[in-house]
Formats: C-alpha cells, structure tokens, sequence
C-alpha cells in the first residue's frame, strides 16, 4: 500500500448503522476525533431493529440525546408487548406479555425506560447528534483495503460518487461492518456457536384498512401461527404502514426471487385472517437469524463491534443493543488510552468483558426465540418461559476485565436481577440533588472516573482529589450525605451504602461507562482507628493500587 495519505484520525469507524452511529455520538462526547465511513448513501430506510433496552437508553440518556430518540418514536410510545395469535381475526390469542414495565416497577432501578424506535428512524437522530459534535461522517464512502502496523492503520477508502481514493491514517480502527465484515473476514478471524437459526423476508406494506382488523391492541410485534400464513406483523405507524416478517427456506432451496408481490399479499392476507384485504407491497428485505460469536474481537489495532463480532437471533433486540454497549466500552477505553490517562493494556479488556457477555446473550435470545415459538425458527421443543429478561438487559457483569475483586467464575449474565454495586456490575441507580440539580447517580458517568463515597468518606475523597492533581487521571469525587459539606444529597429512597453494597465511611470507584470498577473493604481507612494524616495516606495507596489495576496505565 503506497497510496499518499490523505487524512490523520486518532479512530477510524467502519460502518454507519446503528452501532457505528453510536460509537460516532460516543467518541464525539469524549472529544476523539474520528472519521466514520459508510458504503451505504444514507441511513437505513427499512424500520428494523427497533426495540431499544434501559441499558441502551440509559447511554442515550448520558450522551444527550434520550429526548430526541423518544421524539423520533413517539408514533409507537404506547405500543407494548407481543402478542401471539392464530390470525388477527381467529379465537386463539395469547399475550406473551402485555406490558414491558407493568406497575413502573423499573423506575426503581433507572432513571429511563425502554424505547420502541425502528432503525430508520434512530439512526437520522444518532448521524445529526455525532455531526454536531465534530464527527467526520462520509456515507457512500467504502473501506476498499487496509493494513496494519505497531503504530497504526492505514485505510484505502473509496468515494462511490466520484471514484476518488482516499488513504487515511488511524491510531486505532472500528470495524462496526456488519455480520458479513470484510473486514473481519480480512483479519482471518473466525466465528463459533450454533450458527444459522432461520431466515425470513421482511416485508414492508400499506394496508389501511388493517388499523380497524388491529383495534386497541397495540402491539410491539404479534406472532401469526396460521401454518398456511404463519410470520410476525409489526406495526410502523400504527394506521397504514406495517410490516409482515414471513418464514423464508433458502436451506431446502426456496429462491428469494418468489416472493413476488403477489405471494406475499397473499400470505399477509392469510395471517390475519383478512382474505380482502387491500394490500400495497413497498418492500422487501432479507434477513437471517444466527447465533455466533467472533473468536476473537481484537487484532492488533482492529477491534470488532456489534454484528461484526456477534449475531443475535431477533427475538428481544438483544443483537443491537449489545452491539451498541460494545460501542460504549469500547469508546471510552480508546478515549483514555488516546488521552495518555490509560495504558494500552486497557484495550485487552474490551474482549475480554464483552466477548463473554455476547456468548451468553446470544444463548438467551435463542432460548427467547423458542419460548416465542418464532415464525420460521423450528426450535428444539421443551424450552420453557425465561425468567428474569431484566438480568440480560440491566444485570450483565464483567468477572473479568478492568474491574478489581471480582469472581471470576460468575457468568456474565446472572440468572436473576439485583442492583448490588458488586465491582464488575452496572452502579445502581439514586436519585440525588447536586447544588440543588436533581439528577441520577447514573447522569454523574461519562467522560471521567467517579469516586462514590458515604458521608463518612472524607479521607477518600481527599484522596482522589490529590491523585487526580499529581496523575493527570480525570477523577471526580462526592460524598453522598445529608450535611452541607457533602456534594451530593440523596433523596427519599435506599440508603447510598445499603445500594452500593458499602458503609458510611466507604467509597467505590466507577468507569466512564458506568460500571463498578472497586470497592472499598474493611482494609481501608477506618475513621477514629488511626491519626487522619495516616489515614489519608493510607486511603490514597489504596485508591490509586485499584486505579492502576483497571487502566494500566503506562510506567
């Protein structure tokens, strides 16, 4: 590769849907200067991928832009719940469940909720958000090589406007490429798990008269078991635009080519039990349920994310969510390393914290995909109804990684939910007030390490005060208490220690991606059992033991 370089990134990202975006929008908040390519002209134009997780709306929340998602989704706020039926007009229907938060009980645990916004109408919000704060965005723009060394990328792009060849130099690259990344398939690097689970056909159709069939039951998606029209209706706008997922058997040699349009009228007229109904085809669009997993998610300087490292049956939108949270772990990692505040070792803990999460996701989402008896999916029988779906979307945890006493031997994702503030877990969700703010413990993890300390926490506090001015490591500390001189006051609810599994005169360290890195234990400074100057040394030495365990940073 000879080519004059034209461009210098510290990031380069491959890929421009939904996990690209949000890898853009997350550099882009951190101040990391990057350059995202995309093959594509645009944003996607099919309304797909739409089940957004509190998980992912809490990042959305942190990164300003949980508003303008809601805004984009308002058409189907009140949609919720999968229903399952023979057709829309027949006696046999079941709601697998009615509601995703019945009671509100989740306001416990978040600050925000879960999110029904399709892909074509997230992904505009994530492109203006990432552009506005710097990002260097270039649709219709294709990786056409690259190579790597000990100090970098070097990219060969191609605009498919012009033909014009660029070359760009990258500290680091992204590849977010999708299921099928080349650049992933460059790098050699393999994939393992069940594999193809099923295929569909993802059918777009107006259909006005299909509201008045629909009524008051506002769905999220409603499996259709007719064998003679069996797929997944899904509603766009609620009135005339929706979309029919139906079974599709490329493995026993069915061509994509029939599935003319008048086929999947007819099929669509089938499920619900409408044999006249008026029906206007505007779309197809093929689509495969798998579950596999990169073998590796990192090759020198190349990381994977989303699609590109996992596949995730649909059942549960587990795949995009967990490919945006791989964006957001990952983000922040290069931000600190780039910044000189981490040491490169930080980046092996990327693999090693979501490789884990995403084998363990993917088993549940085709576990999920059998309890919902998926349209297409011919499910090994005798899989019973999950418990818990909460432990996958808000109580995934990392054993192993950045992150200090941890278990090692824990799965990833825990059969059940609790909010332990156990390191290696997302922190637990408080209300506090900061100078009067109301604001969420959750609204304090972004762009630094924050240290969380009980009223009693003074030591530690003053610790992370003197360490962040000798070290240079952006380290935020707060006291949470009741007195004037603490900075953070909690309101009505869970005591701070009883939430974060710690004392009144204790302290956990949290992530920029507001994870649990460590905690303090009975060895730490204990108030009254030594002189204070001694037990501020003895805090400091503990405090900055955990933060060169979790960034490694370099000397």
């Amino acid at each position: 590769m000879n080519s004059k370089v034209s461009d210098r990134v510290p990031v380069l990202v491959v890929g421009g849907s939904l996990v690209g975006l949000s890898a853009s929008l997350f550099l882009g908040r951190l101040g990391v200067r990057h350059l995202l390519v995309e093959k594509h002209a645009g944003t996607s134009h099919h309304p797909r991928g739409r089940g957004n997780n509190v998980r992912t709306m809490e990042l959305f929340r942190a990164a300003g832009v949980e508003q303008a998602i809601r805004e984009a989704a308002s058409v189907l706020a009140e949609n919720h719940g999968i229903l399952q039926a023979d057709t829309l007009t027949g006696a046999d229907q079941e709601w697998l469940f009615k509601e995703i938060d019945p009671g509100g009980a989740l306001s416990r645990f978040s600050p925000t909720g879960w999110c029904l916004c399709s892909q074509n109408d997230l992904e505009p919000v994530l492109l203006q958000h990432a552009r506005a704060l710097g990002g260097d965005l270039r649709f219709g723009t294709e990786l056409m090589e690259f190579e790597q060394d000990a100090d970098g990328v070097t990219a060969v792009l191609r605009d498919r406007a012009t033909e014009e060849l660029r070359t760009v130099r990258a500290d680091y690259l992204i590849a977010a490429d999708g299921p099928r990344s080349p650049v992933r398939e460059r790098l050699g690097i393999g994939q393992e798990g069940p594999g193809d689970l099923f295929h569909n056909v993802s059918i777009t159709f107006r259909a006005k008269r299909l509201a008045d069939v629909v009524g008051d039951r506002r769905f999220i998606a409603c499996y259709l078991t007719n064998p003679q029209g069996d797929g997944a209706l899904l509603p766009v706008d609620n009135q005339e635009q929706w979309v029919f997922h139906a079974p599709w058997h490329p493995e026993h040699g069915e061509p994509l080519e029939d599935f003319t349009d008048e086929r999947c009228v007819n099929h669509i007229r089938t499920a619900v039990g409408v044999p006249d109904l008026e029906v206007e085809i505007t779309g197809k669009a093929p689509w495969h349920a798998a579950e596999r997993v990169a073998r590796s998610y990192r090759e020198g300087r190349v990381f994977l994310a989303g699609d590109s490292a996992h596949e995730m049956s649909p059942t549960g939108a587990f795949g995009s969510n967990t490919g945006i949270q791989d964006a957001h772990n990952l983000a922040w990692k290069l931000a600190a390393v780039l910044a000189g505040w981490a040491g490169p070792d930080l980046l092996e803990t990327y693999a090693q914290e979501r490789r884990p999460v995403a084998q363990a996701t993917g088993a549940r989402a085709s576990a999920r995909s059998a309890e919902h008896r998926h349209p297409g999916y011919a499910a090994v029988p005798g899989v019973g109804r999950q418990k818990n779906v909460l432990a996958v979307a808000l109580g995934y945890r990392y054993p192993v990684g950045a992150v200090v006493g941890t278990d090692p031997e824990l799965s990833p994702v825990p059969e059940g939910f609790e909010a332990s503030g156990d390191p290696g877990t997302r922190a637990p969700h408080l209300w506090v007030r900061r100078a009067g703010v109301r604001l969420s413990t959750l609204d304090l993890f972004e762009d630094s390490m924050v240290l969380l300390a009980g009223p009693q926490g003074g030591a530690w506090t003053a610790a992370a005060a003197r360490i962040a001015a000798r070290t240079g490591i952006p380290l935020a500390a707060y006291r949470i208490g009741a007195e004037p001189e603490h900075e953070l006051a909690p309101e009505a609810g869970p005591e701070w220690a009883e939430a974060y599994g710690s004392t009144a005169d204790g302290a956990v360290l949290v992530r920029p991606d507001g994870f649990v890195a460590w905690r303090s234990d009975e060895r730490g400074p204990q108030a009254g059992a030594e002189p204070a100057q001694a037990r501020a040394a003895q805090a400091e030495a503990v405090l900055e033991e955990a933060l060169r365990a979790v960034l490694h940073p370099a000397g």
